[in-house]
Order: C-alpha cells, then sequence, then structure tokens
C-alpha cells in the first residue's frame, strides 16, 4: 500500500476526472501547477496503476493520460479530499 499521496497527485487527478485524457502541458495549464510538478505526478500515479498513458494519434509526441475509475476509488479512498 502506498502512503499518502503527495498534493500534486491528487490536483491532477482531479484535472483529469474533470476534462478526461489530456497532455501533461494541458494539465498543467488546467491545474495552474508546473509542468515539472505534473511530470512527477504522474509517475507517481503510473507507479500505483492509476492512470494509463494513452497515444495522441493527433500528436504522437504529446501522450495522453486517462484516469482508471476503479483502481482510483480503491487506492484513494481514505486520502482524496476529492469525490471519486
Amino acid at each position: 500500500m502506498i502512503g499518502e499521496p503527495p498534493k500534486s497527485t491528487l490536483l491532477v487527478i482531479d484535472a483529469l476526472k474533470s476534462n478526461g485524457p489530456m497532455a501533461p502541458r494541458d494539465i498543467s495549464r488546467t491545474a495552474e501547477i508546473p509542468l515539472r510538478t505534473v511530470t512527477f505526478a504522474l509517475k507517481k500515479l503510473l507507479s500505483w496503476n492509476v492512470c494509463r498513458r494513452i497515444p495522441n494519434l493527433n500528436d504522437m509526441r504529446r501522450p495522453l493520460y486517462v484516469v482508471d475509475q476503479e483502481k482510483l476509488r480503491a487506492v484513494f479512498m481514505r486520502y482524496s479530499p476529492i469525490q471519486v
């Protein structure tokens, strides 16, 4: 089991839940956090299998990330201030 998640991961999850699949730069703009922080949060979420990286067929240099709702509920139920 993971420890308490960093606040940045919760902000990234909230942005992805609200807007669907997004590229890191778009998440950064939406959540109003630095791109480097988004990248860190996405690495954490990927390692916990809470989100998935999917190819962006319009621009392969900018992958999209999407939240897996079932795994999100299982992992973050007790930590998250957002509704999952």
